[in-house]
């Protein structure tokens, strides 16, 4: 009676595995056939190209060590700096210390974000072998390496908006003061390209590559943050000035935001959606740097949080904020929202986006009072 069912299994199992077989098979022989020609060959040509093969791996190990392996990422290391502790404003006088005033935490985040860059990681996005890409096709095009790179670029693009503002409203009084040199050459260095590398075709020739920028915009805010703490700078730490650091911080999420809602509206591959991933290591780029840069904001705008009771709305958009940062799935899923197999990162980080930008809106509300 059970005999056709089980004859019936056997021949599906047997055609599977002929099927994996014959797929196998197919993947071994370009490898099996370049090892026949290899073999007949003689040492003359043997040996360039065992050295070629072997530079081969050298740099794709070195790829893939560079992209995998994440120096400094911590989303709370914030901590460690003790903001709590600060008792005055960013370039205020501290008490019982003649001629020395408080440095900006905004301007230490922004060095020390861009220093886990490019100088405790490698800069993904100009090296060599990520911009020749896999086989010509660019890795943001790839499910592989491409998460690094985008996260880099996500804290970049914070870091870009707030030397912005540094340079232009925060390091002058009131705007009318001429615009501070160390945080002018900041803001210019850290706009740099993200991908240059040693040399270029547009133009042709040698070239900067982008890591030396982004380190000189490094060493442009801790020189500024040197003379601010020997109160020959300034810090304008007002209530507008807080109010459009906000509202770039905000125009950046909402657009990340619709890439987001485009991305999971359009492409519903789950698991093999092969751009979900740096869409999602991007806007978590964006949120880790953010975090970062609202908590030193609050200490440096420690005077106007308080005078406008902004304690309990800006702890709350803190909260939405490391809430998002704990979202770190393996596998990037851009499944359906109501799929019950793949699951829809995507759509989860828009959902935190758009709670941390109402949380700024009504900030900014208040302060636009």
């Amino acid at each position: 009676m059970l005999d056709p069912i089980i004859a019936f299994f056997q021949r599906v199992f047997a055609a599977i595995g002929r099927g994996i077989g014959i797929a196998i098979a197919g993947l071994l022989w370009p490898f099996l056939a370049a090892h026949g020609w290899y073999q007949r060959r003689s040492w003359l040509v043997r040996g360039p190209v065992l050295a070629i093969v072997l530079l081969f791996i050298v740099f794709y190990g070195l790829l893939i060590w560079r992209t995998q392996v994440w120096y400094g990422f911590d989303p709370g290391f914030v901590q460690a700096y003790k903001l709590e502790e600060r008792t005055v404003a960013a370039g205020v006088a501290l008490p019982d210390q003649p001629n020395r005033c408080q440095n900006s935490s905004l301007v230490t985040i922004a060095a020390d974000l861009t220093d886990m860059n490019v100088n405790q990681n490698v800069w993904i996005s100009s090296t060599l072998l990520y911009k020749t890409g896999l086989f010509g096709v660019d890795w943001d095009n790839t499910p592989f390496f491409d998460n690094k790179a985008s996260f880099q670029r996500g804290v970049n693009q914070v870091v870009r908006r707030t030397a912005i503002q540094l340079a232009d409203n925060l390091g002058r009084v009131r705007g009318t003061s001429g615009i501070n040199s160390d945080l002018q050459n900041a803001r210019g260095n850290i706009q740099f390209d993200e991908s240059t590398w040693y040399f270029g075709t547009d133009p042709f020739g040698f070239k900067t590559p982008t890591p030396s920028y982004y380190r000189a915009a490094v060493q442009s805010f801790r020189r500024f943050n040197a003379s601010l703490e020997n109160c020959e700078a300034v810090f304008d730490a007002r209530a507008d000035n807080l109010l459009q650091l906000l509202d770039g911080m905000a125009s950046d999420l909402g657009n990340t935001s619709d890439i987001l809602r485009r991305r999971s509206e359009e492409f519903n591959a789950g698991w093999f959606d092969t751009r979900a991933d740096d869409r999602f290591w991007f806007s978590f780029g964006q949120l880790y740097a953010q975090n970062a840069l609202l908590q030193a904001a609050r200490a440096d705008f420690g005077n106007v949080i308080r005078e406008r009771n902004l304690g309990t709305v800006w702890a709350e958009m803190e909260r939405q904020l490391q809430a998002s940062l704990r979202i770190q799935p393996a596998i990037i899923s851009n499944g359906r929202e109501d799929g019950w197999i793949m699951p829809t990162h995507l759509a989860t980080m828009g959902f935190y986006i758009l709670r941390v930008r109402s949380n700024m809106v009504e900030i900014r509300a208040i302060l636009d009072r």
